[in-house]
C-alpha cells in the first residue's frame, strides 16, 4: 500500500498496528521481570487457585497447540508452572501456578489493570462502550468464517 491516506482508513490496519504497539508496550514491560508478552497472557490465563486443564489454555489464548506446547514447557523450566493429573479425566493434564508464578502473575495483572486505568482515564464511558461494541461485531463478524464465502 502505497497511498498513506487510504491505509489509514482501513480497518484492519489499524486494528493491527494498534495491536502491534500494545504488545510491544506490554513485551519491553515483560523483560523487566524476567517474563515475555506470551508468558505474562499465559500466567493471567490459568486459575491461580485451582489451576487449568492444559487443554482450556489454548482456545482461552487463542493459540494454537504446537506454540503452547512449547510456551508451557518455557514456564515449566522458569519454574511458573507445574503440571498434575485432572482428577476428572485420567487422560488430561491441570496446569497451576507455583509460588514463583503467582508472583509473576500478580505482577502482570497489576500492569494490565494500570493500562486499563489509564485508557478509562483518557476516554469516556461512551466511547468506551462503543469501542468494544465495535470490536465485538469485528471479532463476531471475522470468526463467523463468512466474509470471503461466494454468495
Amino acid at each position: 500500500m502505497k497511498d498513506n491516506k487510504t491505509k489509514f482508513n482501513f480497518i484492519d490496519y489499524n486494528l493491527r498496528t494498534l495491536w502491534q504497539s500494545i504488545r510491544r508496550m506490554y513485551h519491553e514491560e515483560a523483560i523487566k521481570y524476567g517474563v515475555t508478552y506470551g508468558i505474562g497472557f499465559a500466567l493471567l490465563s490459568i486459575d491461580p487457585k485451582k489451576g487449568t486443564p492444559s487443554t482450556s489454555i489454548g482456545p482461552i489464548m487463542g493459540v494454537e497447540a504446537n506454540s503452547l506446547s512449547r510456551l508451557l514447557k518455557k514456564m515449566e523450566i522458569d519454574k511458573f508452572i507445574y503440571r498434575k493429573p485432572n482428577p476428572h479425566d485420567g487422560r488430561g493434564v491441570i496446569i497451576s501456578l507455583t509460588k514463583k508464578g503467582l508472583k509473576k502473575r500478580d505482577i502482570t495483572k497489576n500492569k494490565v489493570l494500570k493500562f486499563n486505568s489509564l485508557i478509562k482515564d483518557a476516554i469516556t464511558k461512551e466511547e468506551l462502550n462503543i469501542f468494544l461494541k465495535t470490536t465485538n461485531t469485528i471479532k463476531n463478524l471475522s470468526s463467523e468464517n463468512t466474509v470471503f464465502k461466494k454468495k
